[in-house]
C-alpha cells in the first residue's frame, strides 16, 4: 500500500503544531545519541532541526555553513562534539525545548 504523504512531511507539521511531539523528538535524538546510537540520534536531530529552526537559519546563527551542518547530520556525518553540543544548546534556545540529562 502506497503511503498518501511523505512521512518527513508529516514529523515536520506535527512538531511545528505539537509542542509535546517537538519536545519528544528532540529528547528520544538525545537518548539515542547518549546510548550509542549515534545514527538513529543525528537522523532525528535532522529531522528536529527541519522541523524547526532550519538549517540555513541554523548555520546563521551558529556560524556553520549550513552544507556543512546538513552534511554533519546526515547518513554519513561524524559530527565533532564541539560542534554537536553547540547545535543542541542552539536548538534549545530557540526552541524553547530544554533537555535535562540526570543519574538514574
Amino acid at each position: 500500500m502506497a503511503l498518501t504523504r511523505d512521512f518527513k512531511e508529516t514529523v515536520r507539521d506535527r512538531a511545528q503544531s505539537d509542542p509535546a511531539f517537538r519536545a519528544a523528538l528532540m529528547s528520544e535524538a538525545i537518548e539515542l545519541l547518549l546510548s550509542g546510537d549515534v545514527e538513529t540520534g543525528r537522523a532525528l536531530l535532522r529531522d528536529y532541526i527541519n522541523a524547526t529552526i532550519g538549517f540555513v537559519e541554523l548555520g546563521k546563527k551558529s556560524g556553520l555553513p549550513p552544507k556543512s551542518l546538513m552534511r554533519m547530520f546526515g547518513p554519513s556525518g561524524n559530527p565533532r562534539a564541539d560542534n554537536l553540543f553547540a547545535v543542541i544548546r542552539l536548538l534549545q534556545d530557540e526552541t524553547g525545548v530544554q533537555i535535562a540529562v540526570k543519574a538514574a
